[in-house]
């Protein structure tokens, strides 16, 4: 087996090319090139631009298309992993039905292989991260919205067509914040998004109820509260914030309490907001957990943070290329 992978993560806000070369213990990162998505100018302008790092960044490090094992690429879904097709992400508007996979593979000559981005995070972490020995392992991404990658089995398990782990579209409560197009989501309690959302419907109550808030005291700011203003304020002791965060983490633990009596996971790794903010979401979450999961499944499971941090994109896309999709 050759030594090098490179990695592609395709996002609405940045691409990125990674070189990596694997090693006896996980993977290192060589190096890495980055730049704006820009949408509005399309998909093809990004495709070229990848095209060109992935050149770029092999001939910098000394190195041959030869020496590369495969290219990995991660990209929110939706998409069809099997043929290779980016099929119209919201996130990324007019990559519609982009045979991605046969693009690289035909400039390149080498394997190319697709994943959402949640699947190639939970490769990541089961790796090289939190998930390290496990059989089955699911992987949160409480980010800007709410998606889970599933190793069940000591297998990814992407179900029928690519949708399986779209958790975030399951309902939680008959009413709440929006995430994932559906009220009381658990997307909408348990995301960026979700928790600005919830947040901005709590203080105009509490404003109703001629509550004060301190950090957001006037109308004119409320558009502007976002999940960071919200876990800031908690960690100042707020005590609204601190009332929101612990609605958030009663839904995180309502949602954890499914999969684990669904999926029976030995582990449930959680990234971004969670990771960030773990001693304010979790005992409220943990009390729910013990209230509602099976006990036997309950204690057969860990919830942890995800340990790569702020590189899980990179580390995703190459688990992608390791794993051969």
């Amino acid at each position: 087996m050759k030594e090098y992978l490179v990695g592609v993560d395709i996002g609405g806000t940045k691409c990125a090319v990674i070189l990596g070369k694997t090693a006896a213990n996980g993977v290192e990162i060589i190096d890495r090139i980055s730049f704006p998505t820009e949408t509005s100018l399309g998909p093809e302008q990004a495709i070229n631009r990848l095209d060109d790092a992935i050149r770029s960044t092999i001939a910098d490090n000394g190195l041959s298309v030869t020496d590369i094992e495969a290219i990995g690429i991660s990209c929110g879904g939706p998409l069809d992993s099997r043929k290779g097709l980016i099929l119209s992400p919201p996130n990324l508007p007019g990559w519609d039905n982009i045979p991605i996979v046969d693009r690289f593979q035909s400039s390149f000559d080498i394997p190319a292989y697709l994943q959402n981005d949640a699947n190639a995070c939970a490769l990541a972490e089961w790796k090289w991260g939190a998930g390290q020995g496990c059989r089955n392992m699911i992987f949160l991404t409480f980010g800007t919205g709410l998606g889970a990658g599933l190793i069940l089995n000591g297998k990814l398990y992407t179900g029928a067509n690519d949708f399986a782990g779209e958790v975030g579209h399951v309902r939680l409560a008959d009413d709440g914040p929006v995430g994932y197009g559906k009220k009381g989501s658990f997307e909408g309690f348990c995301s960026g998004g979700g928790i600005s959302r919830l947040a901005r419907r709590m203080i105009v109550e509490c404003w109703s109820r001629n509550e004060t808030v301190a950090f957001c005291d006037d109308e004119s700011k409320l558009e502007l509260v976002t999940a960071a203003t919200v876990s800031s304020a908690a960690r100042a002791g707020d005590p609204i914030a601190l009332r929101i965060m612990n609605e958030v983490a009663r839904y995180l633990g309502r949602g954890l309490s499914m999969l684990i009596d669904i999926l029976n996971p030995e582990m449930i790794v959680i990234g971004s907001i969670f990771a960030r903010q773990q001693d304010l979401l979790w005992p409220a979450a943990k009390q729910i957990i013990d209230q509602e999961a099976l006990p036997a499944a309950a204690n057969a499971c860990k919830v942890v943070p995800a340990e790569l941090g702020e590189a899980i994109g990179d580390y995703a896309s190459l688990s992608v290329a390791l794993n051969k999709g």
